[in-house]
This record gives structure tokens, C-alpha cells and sequence, in this order.
């Protein structure tokens, strides 16, 4: 996986750039399938950085968060807890979509349908 950091109006120091690159891979638990990283971290506004997450996954697939706060770590957090919920979103989904592919729910009889005997058959007998 590729992670890019990048900052505008400003400069990080490496210290913040290595809490952000290991805060950022930490949302491959969320989704294995993820091909790179893209953190931009705006500065213009001292009192409210801005951190833009950009993930893109395979298939075409992409995921943007922005988060803004008063301190850099917590625009991270933010950011980070938004892609977290895009990712545990679409990957439930992903897992549903193979479990009812070919057919409808309740098609298919439970097993206990199947080989319980027919009550009203039993009655007509006796």
C-alpha cells in the first residue's frame, strides 16, 4: 500500500508525518483491499488545520474524509473516523452482496422445513 502526505501552506515536521502515515495504515483493519493513501494537510488556518484522506481500494473504488479541528491530531481523528465508517460500511456490503447472490432470502427451506412431517397428512389416517 502507498501512502502520500503531502501539506499545503505550511510545513510538518517528520515527527508529524510519522503519527500520520501510522495513524492512516491502520485502516487496512477495516478493508485489506486497499491500494494507496493520499493525505493532504492544509495549514492556511493555524487555528483549524484541515486533513483531506483520500483511499483508493481495488476495483475503482474511492473513499474521501475531511476532518478540521482545533489541533492537527485531532483533524486526523476526525478524518479518520469518517474513512473508518466508509470502509466497515462497504465491506459489509460487499460480504452481504456474496452471501444472498443467486437467490432471494426464504427461498430456500431451513432444514428443519424439510424434514419435519407433514401434520395434516398423519391426521387423515387415523
Amino acid at each position: 500500500m502507498q501512502i502520500n502526505v503531502s501539506t499545503r501552506h505550511g510545513h510538518l515536521s517528520s515527527e508529524s508525518r510519522a503519527r500520520i502515515v501510522r495513524k492512516v495504515e491502520k485502516l487496512e483493519r477495516y478493508f485489506e483491499r486497499l491500494t494507496s493513501i493520499e493525505v493532504t494537510v492544509d495549514l492556511e488556518h493555524e487555528e483549524s488545520p484541515t486533513v483531506d484522506l483520500r483511499v483508493s481500494a481495488e476495483h475503482k473504488h474511492d473513499f474521501v474524509a475531511t476532518g478540521r479541528a482545533s489541533t492537527l491530531a485531532a483533524s486526523l481523528d476526525v478524518a479518520i473516523g469518517k474513512l473508518e465508517q466508509q470502509l466497515r460500511k462497504y465491506k459489509e456490503k460487499v460480504q452481504n452482496r456474496h452471501r444472498t447472490s443467486g437467490r432471494g432470502a426464504g427461498e430456500v427451506p431451513s432444514l428443519a422445513e424439510r424434514e419435519a412431517p407433514d401434520v395434516d397428512a398423519e391426521d387423515e389416517e387415523i
